[in-house]
């Protein structure tokens, strides 16, 4: 939710302009300060971000998206295999149009990417269904040392100026397999009946895949072993998030109608939050809603969903939890800007608050890019924030 001045908002950012009294209030009560979520010489993308969030010292555990989200869809990556994200996108007269085939529809995505696998699967290609446009590719003997790049970093760019390369020549053959199985993939969707079906109702077909974020599996200590939380849970629509959860060893928790766009079940991510409370130490809630309008440059529905959630996130978890005798401190914060005018994610810093019971506020009145540089916490880096939200 974190973004950039917006002359649309009269030169404020979507935090600025949202109205967000209970986010506020926290602010005002709690203690605030600038995220550097993105450790250098990586790109923000969620996977870099969340973990980075989460304490993890990135550069020495991370290894790619797919293998991240493979573990939140419970399938496991063998020792030898290669796992990396496959995207359903649209291309239109060339040109990558958008990177979630006008976020299809679970049921329409699964149907193609059986279709997908029945015709380019075999003993080395196994491709699996995920959460609207978000899906997984395993591959044997697949070498990791790719060059790929995210297709929401390149709206509106030649699809075949960003296809995959190989970073070492040992990778070679992987990269020539990877891009044959991405132009196969463009032939057999252009005409299937649920694109067809789409196209005649004015949707963007899911006419390619799009792989990127390989990765081999990670080797991670849970939050547990870091830390000393005795128990946890995570609790996203995200395969990606609930992937990082499971390696951290967070119990992950199904929230029916969450989509992981703005029209999700904001009332049942709260209440599955309070109830997880009751029990756990720990609990790690996402809302994918404003990054989704980032990327579709929706300045409006941006500041809608950040509005949604103060008063059907924030509000009623803020509210439950004041009336208890044990405190609980509420973090907020987002794991990386995704600035309407650009459509894509940037390493820039994010606010946060760390809001504990009882503490001495830091002056801070309100939540956004600004004020929260004000705050006590200043500037820091991705690994402090974990030990300053458990210290």
């Amino acid at each position: 939710m974190a973004d950039e001045p917006i002359a649309e908002l009269g030169g404020r950012t979507p935090l600025q302009a949202a109205q967000k009294p209970t986010i506020d209030k926290l602010a005002t009560l709690g203690s605030s300060g600038m995220l550097n979520t993105i450790p250098e010489g990586f790109a923000p993308g969620s996977e870099i971000a969340n973990m980075a969030v989460l304490g993890y010292d990135v550069p020495k555990v991370f290894e790619g998206r797919g293998s991240l989200e493979a573990a939140s869809m419970g399938i496991p990556i063998e020792d030898g295999e290669m796992a990396m994200r496959c995207n359903l996108i649209c291309i239109e007269h060339g040109k990558i149009k958008n990177h979630s085939a006008g976020h299809i529809s679970n049921e329409e995505a699964a149907e193609l990417v059986a279709y997908l696998n029945q015709e380019l699967g075999d003993d080395i290609i196994k491709i699996f269904p995920g959460v609207s446009y978000r899906h997984l590719l395993k591959m044997k003997g697949g070498n990791k040392h790719l060059g790929c790049t995210p297709p929401h970093d390149v709206p509106g760019i030649s699809f075949s100026e960003v296809m995959i390369k190989a970073l070492i020549p040992e990778a070679e053959d992987t990269a020539c397999r990877l891009n044959e199985l991405t132009l196969k993939s463009q032939q057999l969707l252009e005409n299937h009946p649920v694109n067809l079906k789409r196209k005649a109702q004015g949707k963007d077909p899911a006419n390619s895949i799009w792989l990127w974020s390989p990765g081999y599996r990670p080797q991670m200590q849970t939050i547990s072993q870091l830390f000393g939380v005795k128990s946890g849970a995570v609790i996203s629509a995200v395969d990606l998030i609930k992937g990082i959860g499971v390696y951290a060893g967070l119990r992950p928790i199904i929230v029916e109608g969450a989509t992981g766009l703005y029209n999700t079940n904001y009332e049942g991510k709260a209440q599955a939050a309070i109830n997880a409370l009751r029990t756990d130490d720990f609990v790690y809630l996402h809302i994918e809603a404003s990054d989704e309008a980032g990327h579709e440059g929706d300045v409006a529905l941006k500041v809608k969903t950040i509005e949604y959630l103060d008063s059907r996130v924030v509000k009623p978890i803020f509210e439950e939890v004041s009336t208890w005798n044990e405190p609980v401190t509420i973090a907020i914060l987002p794991d990386h800007p995704t600035p309407c005018g650009i459509r894509t994610h940037t390493a820039a810093p994010v606010p946060f608050i760390i809001y504990r019971p009882g503490q001495q506020p830091d002056g801070v009145q309100k939540y956004d890019e600004f004020e929260a540089l004000k705050g006590l916490y200043g500037s820091c880096q991705s690994h402090e924030f974990i030990q300053l939200l458990l210290r």
